[in-house]
């Protein structure tokens, strides 16, 4: 790999400040300009290596290219972001004046392999999926082991109970083991989706035919193929210049793990307010506090999530927009606008996902609260299950049990206490259901609002073998790595 340029001294480049969600160096460093660079200078080198080897480039011209793409490795030199920045607004891409600087500090006899047959599209759409490759590899690492640690949440709750809310409201007992299920079910689908993606060259020539590569005497596919073996993309059944799918499947991809690490960030964020107290994100030091107020301990991570769950579907719809506005073979300004869109998509999904694996890896759980909310409505949450149970044998049929539910909610009208709607239930339900269609014990054992969890351990169970089958699958394909 070409080695990274500094910017410039003063260095006036993005780090994050406006974005922190990917502000860490590790994350930003390997999409950033510099990158970029190295991945262009990495593809330009392979290319001259890829005409060497099929005797369409003079011997030595791949070895020459390369020790060209070293010599503007320093402050201010030719390869340098900041110029080629400044200088790419001339021809509206920055490869054209790589490739200047390139040819100018490449030795013969490599000089006239610099680019050769290839247009500025081919290297600028490769080097982009060359990041991507290089990014998603990390965004999965932290996907498997944010998926991991939810599936340990989901089997160690698996019972847990934990009051499900619809519409901001109590609705039915639950269990904590689902809620981390179903945070499953949309993490593994996203690492599923990133990890089934292709990367492939992009290699058409001026317009898209590599009437240039046929000239010189080429098998246009078998370069290519070549070519993308060296840098480590995939093989394209054709150019794709005109055809934008690559980009607009890797952006909705980048954008469906950021909504899934925002599914969990926005339930977290929810569940740990103070009134609440049913989660807590992991504890660190300088984590969560505030400028102004010391007692306060905020879900930083959590918004951090959030954030980039917010912003990925612009950047992925502003994908589609430049696909769908795409013209010709070759596009202006479409082809443009997807650039920082698509380092963005990136830049989010792998700050999501490495703020993902630490809020699971170390998320509080207090069961102890949990039972505490769910009883906050009482025995009235299994007011289905009376229903259903209950109806055809309470005198008044449905309407008798309707009239006992109504006086526990005047009861709690009345600022009772769970406990004493609970008696006002039971008292009305014990005098319209006769005792032998369901004796006292019978009544407590429906009142349970732990007892009425519908399928949720089996649906648990059911997510977990699924997860379970899809990992070992993945852990079978990095042990042949």
């Amino acid at each position: 790999m070409t080695a990274a340029f500094d910017p410039s001294p003063s260095d006036p480049s993005d780090r994050g400040l406006l974005s922190p969600v990917w502000a860490n160096p590790a994350l930003s460093g390997e999409t950033g300009d510099a990158a970029l660079v190295a991945a262009m200078l990495e593809l330009e080198a392979a290319w001259a290596e890829t005409l060497e080897a099929a005797e369409l480039a003079e011997a030595g011209a791949g070895d020459a290219v390369r020790q060209g793409t070293t010599a503007g490795a320093y402050d201010g030199g030719a390869f340098a972001t900041w110029r080629l920045a400044a200088a790419a607004q001339g021809g509206g891409n920055p490869v054209i004046p790589l490739v200047k600087a390139l040819r100018e500090a490449t030795p013969e006899p490599g000089r006239a392999a610099v680019h050769r047959g290839l247009t500025s599209q081919d290297v600028l759409d490769s080097a982009l999926m060359l990041v991507a490759r290089r990014a998603v590899v990390g965004i999965l690492a932290d996907l498997a082991a944010a998926a991991d640690a939810l599936a340990g949440l989901a089997a160690q709750h698996r019972t847990s109970p934990q009051v499900a809310r619809t519409l901001a409201q109590h609705s039915l007992p639950s269990s904590f083991g689902l809620k981390a299920a179903n945070w499953l079910q949309g993490v593994a689908h996203a690492e599923a989706r990133l990890a089934g993606l292709t990367f492939p060259i992009q290699c058409g020539g001026a317009a898209g035919t590599n009437a240039s590569l046929v000239a010189l005497g080429g098998e246009p596919a078998a370069l290519a193929a070549d070519w993308a073996h060296r840098v480590g993309l995939d093989a394209a059944v054709a150019p794709w210049q005109s055809f934008r799918g690559p980009v607009t499947d890797l952006g909705h991809a980048l954008a469906a793990a950021c909504s899934a690490a925002g599914h969990v960030a926005n339930d977290v964020m929810l569940l740990s307010r103070p009134e609440i107290g049913e989660l807590g994100e992991p504890l660190a030091a300088g984590r969560g506090v505030s400028s102004a107020m010391p007692q306060k301990q905020n879900p930083a991570l959590s918004a951090l999530i959030r954030s980039a769950a917010l912003r990925a579907p612009a950047d992925a719809m502003q994908l589609e927009l430049a696909s769908a506005l795409s013209e010709d073979e070759r596009t202006g300004g479409a082809w443009h606008s997807e650039w920082p869109a698509l380092r963005e998509l990136l830049r989010l999904a792998a700050g999501s996902a490495a703020a993902l694996r630490e809020l699971t890896e170390g998320l509080r759980v207090f069961p102890e609260r949990m039972r505490a909310n769910l009883e906050l409505s009482g025995p009235l949450l299994v007011s289905e299950r009376l229903m259903l149970e209950l109806s055809g044998v309470a005198e008044g049929g449905r309407a008798g049990i309707q009239k006992a539910v109504d006086a526990a909610l005047a009861a709690a009208v009345g600022v009772a206490d769970p406990a004493d709607q609970a008696r006002a239930l039971r008292k009305a339900l014990r005098a319209v259901v006769p005792y032998i269609a369901a004796d006292d014990a019978r009544l407590d054992d429906l009142l349970d609002p732990a007892g009425y969890q519908g399928d949720a351990a089996g649906i648990v169970d059911r997510v977990l073998a699924d997860y379970e089958e899809r990992a070992a699958g993945r852990r079978t394909q990095h042990n042949r790595k």
